[in-house]
Formats: structure tokens, sequence, C-alpha cells
């Protein structure tokens, strides 16, 4: 999977009680060893000192929301730590909990908070004794797109975007739509059943999580989604907004009413909250277990300290700096 470009950002960030709420509840933290610090010169935080022969193995799986973000700590961490592998892939949000909560992995990235109920991914992180931070890292306009070649959408109401994607919808044509749309086939393309994007927008869109129609196109891969898109004029997807930002020469976002006007999804709206339902928290979940390995200790600790430089060249936008505290403080009482 091909990683997007730097891409700057600016961005203030914005409060979203369902990242506090994450990153307050559900995790366990216990001790574990422990990591030298010093303080970044670019964002005057706890970053992490040089430490000498790190060697091991660390294995990441889940969002390919947050994959490009933790695909490019991973490339710069491993430049100056060359003796340890750190691995990142993309099973979704949900398919990476399964190997996370299963111990096959140290970190899951996620699109959406763990399940924490009795029934969900908590509990089967709980049956196998793996406890667990729950950090945030950085925001996503969740998008909606089409190809360039349509001329006919610039902007959906939720209504009809429920229209489109619920699992009771008939809709096959354009006109299903909208009445002014042309009669021509609506062709979905969107995120598998493990995918916390899924989750999230068939939770807010359609009313309950995994409420969807099944005749679509799924793919875990955003940049397969972005393909799909972009070479039909009748195709329209929905997916994280690094990749709406690295591929506008082949797709356009449209925007979204929901209820206050046409609003794009962009770094401004959603720092100024007029983007919604569909601006939403991005997480990192390590294992407190790995967290005595020297190597993935001084790996997340990296990533805490640099995460807003990745997010900004990734094309996300940068988490409310009081969450990016409450994670670093959290990751620090774990690493006493």
């Amino acid at each position: 999977m091909t990683t997007p470009p730097s891409k700057r950002v600016v961005a203030l960030g914005i409060l979203i009680s369902l990242a506090a709420a994450a990153c307050s509840g559900g995790a366990t933290q216990s001790p574990a060893g422990s990591a030298a610090t010093g303080t970044s010169p670019s964002t005057g935080a706890p970053a992490s000192a040089p430490v000498a022969n790190l060697t091991g193995t660390v294995n990441i799986d889940g969002s390919s929301t947050v994959y490009p973000i933790t695909e490019a700590v991973a490339e710069e961490f491993q430049k100056a730590n060359s003796g340890v592998n750190v691995t990142v892939a993309f099973a979704g949000t949900g398919g990476g909990f399964k190997k996370f909560c299963n111990g096959e992995t140290d970190l899951n990235d996620a699109s959406r908070p763990i399940k924490a109920d009795d029934a969900g991914e908590g509990a089967a992180c709980k049956a196998k004794a793996i406890d667990y931070l729950a950090l945030g890292i950085a925001t996503d306009a969740l998008s909606v797109v089409v190809s360039t070649d349509n001329a006919f959408v610039t902007c959906l109401t939720t209504a009809q975007l429920k229209t489109m994607w619920d699992q009771a919808s008939t809709a096959k044509s354009w006109q299903d739509i909208d009445p002014s749309f042309p009669d021509e086939p609506l062709k979905l393309f969107g995120p598998g059943p493990d995918s916390g994007t899924f989750d999230y927008f068939t939770e807010v869109i359609n009313g309950k999580a995994k409420q969807s129609r099944s005749d679509y196109t799924p793919s875990e891969d955003d940049n397969a989604l972005v393909s799909g898109v972009a070479g039909d004029k009748d195709a329209l997807g929905y997916f994280g907004f690094a990749y709406v930002e690295e591929n506008r020469d082949k797709i356009k976002p449209v925007s979204i009413d929901s209820g206050g006007g046409c609003i794009e999804p962009s770094s401004d709206n959603v720092n100024n909250g007029t983007y919604k339902p569909l601006a939403r928290p991005l997480f990192i979940y390590p294992s407190v277990t790995a967290l005595r390995r020297p190597e993935f200790a001084a790996f997340v600790q990296y990533y805490l300290d640099n995460v807003n430089t990745y997010v900004d060249e990734t094309g996300y936008i940068e988490a409310q700096p009081d969450i990016l505290a409450r994670s670093r403080a959290d990751l620090a009482a774990a690493l006493r």
C-alpha cells in the first residue's frame, strides 16, 4: 500500500467528546519498563532519547485510515534504530483488534474506540489478560468522494447518504437519490465490515454500526477504493481524509449537509465544528505487556513525541493539544 505523500495541514484541533471518553475509559494501565526521555525541539514535548543497540520486532495492524501515520512513524523510527524491524499492516480496526486481543500484535491502529462491552473486543482482550492503553493521536474528516469526471454531485444530505447506504436501501440509480440526478447506475465503494471506518460511517449515517447494504464493492485497502471511484464517473465511496488529499487529481470530496448547509471536509471545518457528523478521532492501542520491551516502549514514545509531524505530512488533522497531553501522560504512567 502506498503511503500518502507529505502535505502540511495547519490545524489547532477540536475537542471531540468521544476521543476524551475513549482515552479515559476502557483501558487498563500497568507499570512497565522505563524509557529515557529528553525534550523535542520541534514540539517542546518529552522526546525519546537515543537508546543504544535496540533490537527486536514490533508488530502493528489495524485501521487503514491510521495506517499512513503509523507507517510514516515506523519508517523514520527504523532509520534511527536499524536493529528494530517494525511491520505495519491494515486488516481494518475490527480485524486488527481480533489479532491484538489474541496476543498476535503489539499495537492496534484504530479509527474508532475499542468495543469495551462484555461481548466486545475489550472482553476478548480481558480473556487473554491483555491490558492496553487507548491513545488519541489525530482527527479525521471522514470523506464521501466521487470521480473528478462526475459533473452532477457536489453536495449530499445525510438523509440522501442513508438512502444510498442503509441496509434496506433499494437505490440502484443516481435518480433514486435525487430526481435532478441522471438515471445512471449507482456504483458504491466502501470499507469492509472489519473496518472502523465502516462502523463509524454506518453508525452516524444509518443509525447503527454495521447496518449497511451489502451490494457494494468493499476493500480494506483505501487505495483500492480510490482507484474504484476514480475509474467510474457514476461511482461514490467513503474513506479517510488523507487519501482525498493525495488523490485530488482523480477524486473530489462531496460536501455534506447535516441540516446547516453544505460543508466540505477540511481541517478548518473540522476545527470549527461545522463538518459533522463525519469528523472523528483516531487512536493507537499499545499493549501494556509489550511496553515492557525496550524497543516497543521506545517506538511508542517516539510516536507520541513526533505524531503531529506525521499527522501533518500524511494529510490528517492534529488532535487537540489536551488530547495529546492526556495520551502522553497515560504512556508516561505506564512506563514508570
